[in-house]
C-alpha cells in the first residue's frame, strides 16, 4: 500500500515510517518540523513539508499522491501544556485532524488510523484499562483525541471511511537508527537518560503522596517498536471494519521504577528531587491490550524495562544531541 503518514519526522511516525517501509508499503510523510526532525526520516520514504493548518497543503498532497491508507501521528501531545494553553488542543488539534479527514474523504482515501492516547481514560480506578472502560479525559489534550475517534465514527456513518483508533499508553524506547528527541524534552525516559548522561542536573519527581506502592506515579511503558508493529497489523485488517485498541505493556512501573532501572542500565547514580504533583496526572494508567491480542495476535515483543531502557539508551550514546548530529 501507499501509506500518507503524517507527523512522520516524529519520534512514533518516523519509527512507523521505518517498519513500514521494512514491510513494503510505499511511504509519504507529511510533517512541518514543528516538533519533528527532517533527519528522522528514512530516505526512502517521500517527503512532503507541510503543514495540515494549511487546508491548500494537505489537499494538494492527498490529491498527487493518493494514499490508499493514511496513518495521522501529527499532533501537539503535552498534557501539562493543555492544561495552560487548551486551545492549541481543543482548537488546533482538533482543526487539523479534521482538515487532513476532510481531505481524505475528498479524495477516496478509505483508511485512516489515528494515534489515540490513554489520557482518554483521566484518572480511573481500574488496575488494567480496557476498550469498555468510560471515557472521560483527563486533559484537553486528551479531550482533542476523544473528539477525532469521535469524528471518525461519524465520517465512517456518513462517508463509509474505515478507521482505527489505537490507544497508547507511554511509548518508549528505540530502535537502531531512531530514536526519541523532543525540544523541550517533557518524557521520563530520556529526561533520566540525559541525567545519566550529564545533560542535566538530575530529574524531578512531580509528587511522591500517590496511592501506589512507591508513592510516584505508575505508567504503562510500550516499546515504539512494538506500537509500530501494531499500526502496520490494523492496517491489514481494515477492510473488515474499524477497530479501536489500548495498547500497552500490560505493566505498570512507577516513577522510581524507572529511575532505579535506568541507574542499572547506564551503571550512573541520577539525582532526584522532589516536586509538586502535575495537573492531569492520574496515579496509574496500565492498559489491558487483550482485544489486539485476541484479534490481530499483537503480542510485545518488548516487555522489560530494563530492555526498553537499554533500547533507548543505545540510541542515546550515539546521538547525545539528538537529531542535532
Amino acid at each position: 500500500m501507499k501509506i500518507l503518514v503524517t507527523g512522520g519526522a516524529g519520534y512514533i511516525g518516523s519509527i512507523a515510517t521505518e517498519v513500514l517501509l521494512g514491510k513494503g508499503h510505499e511511504v509519504v510523510v507529511f510533517d512541518n518540523l514543528s516538533q519533528g526532525h527532517r533527519a528522522a526520516v528514512p530516505n526512502e520514504a517521500h517527503w512532503v513539508q507541510g503543514d495540515l493548518a494549511a487546508v491548500d497543503e494537505i489537499r494538494a498532497t492527498v490529491r498527487e499522491q493518493r494514499p490508499d491508507a493514511v496513518m495521522h501521528f501529527a499532533a501537539r501531545s503535552l498534557v501539562g501544556q493543555s492544561m495552560d494553553a487548551p486551545f492549541l488542543y481543543l482548537r488546533d488539534n482538533v482543526t487539523q485532524g479534521l482538515n487532513l479527514m476532510e481531505a481524505c474523504i475528498e479524495f477516496g482515501v478509505p483508511r485512516f488510523i489515528l494515534s489515540s492516547t490513554a489520557n482518554l481514560f483521566g484518572a480511573p480506578e481500574a488496575l488494567l484499562i480496557d476498550e469498555q472502560y468510560p471515557v472521560a479525559p483527563g486533559s484537553p489534550y486528551g479531550e482533542s483525541k476523544w473528539m477525532l475517534e469521535r469524528a471518525l465514527h461519524w465520517l465512517s456513518e456518513t462517508k463509509g471511511l474505515r478507521y482505527a483508533c489505537l490507544r497508547y499508553f507511554n511509548a518508549a524506547g528505540a530502535s537502531e537508527s531512531r530514536g526519541e528527541h523532543h525540544s523541550p524534552e517533557t518524557h521520563l525516559i530520556p529526561l533520566v537518560l540525559q541525567a545519566a548522561s550529564g545533560q542535566r542536573e538530575g530529574i524531578t519527581v512531580f509528587g511522591n503522596d500517590y496511592p501506589t506502592p512507591d508513592g510516584t506515579c505508575v505508567r504503562d511503558y510500550v516499546h515504539v517498536l512494538d506500537l509500530a508493529e501494531a499500526h502496520a497489523l490494523a492496517l491489514d485488517v481494515l477492510d473488515a471494519g474499524n477497530c479501536t485498541y489500548n495498547l500497552g505493556n500490560g505493566e505498570g512501573f512507577s516513577v522510581r521504577e524507572v529511575i532505579n532501572a535506568a541507574q542499572r542500565v547506564t551503571g550512573v547514580e541520577i539525582p532526584t528531587v522532589l516536586g509538586p504533583r502535575r495537573a492531569g496526572d492520574p496515579a496509574r494508567l496500565v492498559a489491558s491490550s487483550q482485544r489486539i491480542r485476541d484479534d490481530l495476535g499483537w503480542k510485545p515483543v518488548y516487555t522489560d524495562l530494563d530492555e526498553i531502557i537499554s533500547s533507548a539508551w543505545r540510541w542515546h550514546q550515539q546521538h547525545p544531541n539528538g537529531y542535532v548530529d
